[in-house]
């Protein structure tokens, strides 16, 4: 009866602990099945850098609070572009209306019309010359047209100066006595009749014979005050700064601005130079349309109109962002010049 007794306990605990073993084994699959439906892993990092999230690893899935901020911070870039873009116009606009301004109180232009007759031309070296002086020696600047026809065939003359000490370095020079000298354009018309745009400290026609001639002609002008866009002086050129000129010399006239200058140049120089006109600066993406280009850093494009005049002295009226002679070769060249821009 003991044993009885004995087995049927011994059957019971048996039955019981295979329930909590068979119970086990179910809470194990539970909690296997409840971390694969998305229960936080106590791995992070690179240690999740393999894990599928979707069709993406789950470290390239980029989390919605980042992708928040990069659109606020492009916005915020957008709006700050646009803030400058804006002020630089106003900027722009406002220097453009002050130009504007200068040229509306420009002093009156002169117009005079005459016949004379000219004298022997007083300048060293030209005692056998004939000289007719249309406008005398002024500190301003004359700027202006002149139409003309003479009883001979004739050149036009334009001085620029009276030059400083020291600045006759190889340009051509006139002077009446040897201590006063200005820079000397030469216009070889060889024509009896013409029109000339001009700028200088004087103007004059001439003739190579020794028989006075006689010329009738018109003129209008404006005697203008020195200013830093009229400017009658004696540079000498630099290394030019644009990438790809570094073996050539440039001498700036006008220096680049965001709105055109609009002018006539009267100069003379020591060698023959290139004309320089300057358009801009451009827009991203316009340098790329097959223009001639100059750029002094490679960020900042200016589209460039070249003229080889092979002369070493002559006029330009011209338009353009910035105005300069040029030369091909790296030893310095000087230049004296008139400039006047305005209507």
């Amino acid at each position: 009866m003991i044993n009885k007794y004995n087995f049927t306990i011994f059957f019971s605990a048996s039955l019981l602990l295979l329930g909590a073993i068979s119970g086990s084994f179910d809470l194990i699959q539970s909690a296997d099945a409840l971390k694969g439906q998305g229960v936080p892993s106590s791995q992070y990092g690179s240690d999740t850098k393999g894990i599928v999230c979707g069709d993406k690893l789950c470290s390239e899935v980029e989390q919605p609070e980042k992708k928040e901020a990069k659109k606020i911070e492009k916005k915020e870039q957008v709006k700050t572009e646009k803030k400058e873009s804006e002020k630089k116009k106003l900027d722009d606009k406002a220097s453009s209306e002050k130009a504007r301004y200068d040229e509306l109180s420009l002093p009156p232009r002169t117009i005079k019309t005459g016949t004379i007759t000219s004298v022997q031309d007083p300048g060293q070296g030209h005692e056998s010359h004939q000289l007719a002086i249309i406008l005398p020696p002024s500190e301003k600047v004359y700027r202006g047209m002149f139409t003309y026809v003479a009883s001979e065939n004739v050149q036009l003359v334009a001085l620029h100066g009276p030059l400083k000490q020291g600045e006759d370095k190889g340009q051509a020079i006139w002077s009446p006595d040897g201590k006063t000298k200005y820079a000397l354009t030469f216009v070889p018309r060889d024509a009896q009749a013409g029109t000339w745009q001009f700028a200088g400290n004087a103007l004059a026609v001439h003739s190579m014979n020794e028989e006075p001639f006689s010329v009738s002609y018109s003129v209008a002008y404006r005697e203008r005050t020195l200013t830093d866009t009229v400017k009658s002086e004696t540079i000498t050129s630099v290394q030019d700064p644009g990438q790809g000129h570094e073996n050539h010399q440039l001498a700036i006239i006008l220096p680049p601005r965001p709105y055109a200058y609009f002018g006539t140049l009267g100069f003379s120089a020591s060698e023959d130079v290139q004309l320089v006109a300057l358009h801009g600066p451009l827009q991203p993406g316009q340098s790329a349309h097959g223009q001639a280009i100059w750029s002094p850093d490679g960020k900042t494009f200016y589209a460039l109109t070249f003229v080889d005049k092979e002369s070493a002295m002559g006029t330009w009226q011209f338009t353009g962002n910035a105005v300069a002679l040029h030369t091909m070769k790296d030893t310095p060249f000087t230049v004296s010049y008139s400039v006047a821009t305005g209507q």
